[in-house]
């Protein structure tokens, strides 16, 4: 269950608690009168909602004008002890788990897709990590590269915006995520170059480890790993599993061939630098068809299950009328 508080005018707040009280999927709707800010001006209404169902109640207070005049807040409680809750999450269709709340995931895009140093830093952390780790030849170093890198928030952004075609929500994501990429890997050439110029480490070291070599070896294998973590990761996001997005990030090389395109441009060994530009495009690739296709599913099955709620909704009430 879902708990939503929503701020508006007294007027439009009467309207919708009787629309709220007639909804099986809402239950213990509360009106308080000229609880609001601003001098008393708008009152609060607070329910439970079922997460199966949250899509419809939220389009239904947008397009009762809530946004323009008021607020809605969802939250999401630790445990809701109700009969009536309980009733009107048996009266949602489908499972819990399966709700996809997308004006959570919009607002969490919108935050995703914009630059931040937080970002910029964490993403250079994971490259500089994946580097040593290709220099050192240790996976280990590669697995903590991976899980610290936090290019998939952007990646996801753009694959919501491109399913709900949100043009300036897809741009400024993918300035964040290939940006990023170029100014780190560029900063690591630089690092890289430096340390190469003071003789710390040799040619052979950064180009050979056979524990990490396949960063540098793309295949078909890559492509489906990262269509297989690419589903994983937008199916943790928009059920609220975020445990499973711990393996999805080890599971795809997009930091660590970063940090190895940083780390053969300074040696020069130039091959190997294209061959880790490769294995990011495949990742890429494979993340984003999976990204996309998995939201375009989970969008068109949410409107089919909820069409489908109305219409038994419409028959019952045809039949309680005749």
């Amino acid at each position: 269950m879902l708990t939503v508080r929503v701020t508006a005018p007294h007027e439009l707040a009467t309207q919708l608690c009787e629309r709220l009280r007639d909804e099986p999927t809402v239950s213990d709707v509360v009106h308080l009168p000229t609880a609001g800010a601003g001098g008393g001006q708008g009152d609060v209404i607070l329910f439970e909602l079922a997460r199966e169902n949250a899509n419809n109640v939220m389009r239904m207070l947008r397009h009762a004008g809530v946004p323009a005049h008021g607020s809605i807040v969802v939250s999401e409680p630790i445990a809701v002890v109700s009969d009536a809750a309980a009733a009107a999450e048996r009266a949602a269709p489908g499972h819990p788990a399966d709700g996809v709340l997308w004006a959570q995931l919009a607002d969490r895009s919108r935050e995703d897709a914009r630059p931040s140093w937080s970002f910029f830093a964490f993403l250079l952390l994971a490259t500089l990590i994946a580097g040593i780790g290709r220099l050192l030849d240790q996976p280990i170093l590669i697995i903590g590269a991976m899980v610290v890198g936090p290019e998939f928030a952007p990646l996801a952004a753009i694959c919501y915006a491109v399913v709900r075609r949100k043009h300036g929500i897809a741009g400024m994501a993918s300035v964040t995520l290939f940006g990023g990429f170029a100014l780190c890997a560029a900063i690591a050439w630089g690092v890289w170059t430096i340390v190469y110029a003071f003789g710390l480490f040799t040619f052979e070291q950064a180009t050979t480890g056979p524990f990490t070599e396949f960063i540098i070896a793309p295949d078909v294998w890559s492509f489906v790993i990262a269509l297989l973590a690419g589903i994983a990761g937008v199916l943790s996001l928009t059920t609220s599993k975020s445990s499973a997005l711990v393996g999805v990030f080890i599971s795809i090389t997009t930091v660590p061939a970063v940090g190895t395109i940083g780390l053969t441009l300074a040696v020069g060994a130039w091959d190997e630098a294209y061959s880790a530009l490769l294995q990011l495009l495949v990742n890429l690739a494979g993340l984003f068809v999976a990204g996309i296709d998995t939201l375009f599913v989970q969008l068109h099955l949410g409107r089919h299950i909820g069409s489908g709620l109305e219409a038994r909704r419409a028959r019952r009430a045809g039949a309680e009328s005749a």
